[in-house]
């Protein structure tokens, strides 16, 4: 035998959301590939997979890039439903992008229709911190809101673009973890199921 079949790369989905030109594409293809694309004409969601090594383990990472489609309620929402965890990228230069992160919040927690979703605020272009028009206490105050990390990034400069790929791989990977565990185990919905049966 390969010797494959049992321990077959995890694969953790990724979900890129945000406004349009926020930089969500030159983010994703800046991870993997290593290259800035400055004008990315987004026509269509891509879709792309790519092997990594998450702290010593080999998985596989499935990126889907968000683009034009989210003004259709139904595609977006079964998007949303397929991701494991979400990179929300607003652009340090743009109040509009960042007062949308709170509307895709909301659909996102909607339509999970649970909290604790492997999900982090995504400050894009800190290379023009010239240009910055959301202060990082803001943002991070609203990180702080949602109980989530705050990480500013730059596709053009590569600043922390790996840093949120693989912080939001390790709590999606820390949430399936969580629930492989038995019954009883964090999530308190289960608590309350048991302690009613325990009644007796």
């Amino acid at each position: 035998m390969g010797g494959r079949s049992p321990s077959q790369p995890g694969v953790h989905k990724v979900i890129m959301v945000g406004a349009g030109g926020v930089g969500k594409s030159a983010l994703t293809l800046q991870y993997m590939y290593e290259e800035f694309v400055e004008d990315y004409e987004p026509t269509k969601a891509d879709s792309y997979r790519k092997k990594v090594v998450l702290d010593g383990e080999e998985v596989q990472i499935d990126i889907l890039d968000t683009a034009g489609q989210e003004d259709y309620a139904a595609i977006r929402d079964n998007y949303f439903r397929s991701g494991e965890g979400f990179l929300c990228v607003f652009s340090i230069t743009d109040d509009d992008s960042f007062a949308a992160t709170q509307e895709f919040r909301d659909q996102i927690l909607r339509v999970k229709n649970e909290e604790n979703i492997p999900f982090l605020l995504v400050g894009n272009k800190c290379d023009l911190d010239d240009r910055r028009r959301v202060p990082f206490k803001v943002a991070e105050e609203r990180a702080a809101e949602w109980k989530v990390p705050y990480v500013e990034t730059s596709a053009k400069t590569r600043a922390n673009v790996d840093k949120v790929f693989f912080d939001l791989m390790r709590e999606i990977r820390s949430r399936k973890l969580d629930e492989q565990r038995p019954a009883g185990g964090t999530k308190d919905k289960r608590k309350r199921k048991k302690l009613k049966c325990t009644i007796l």
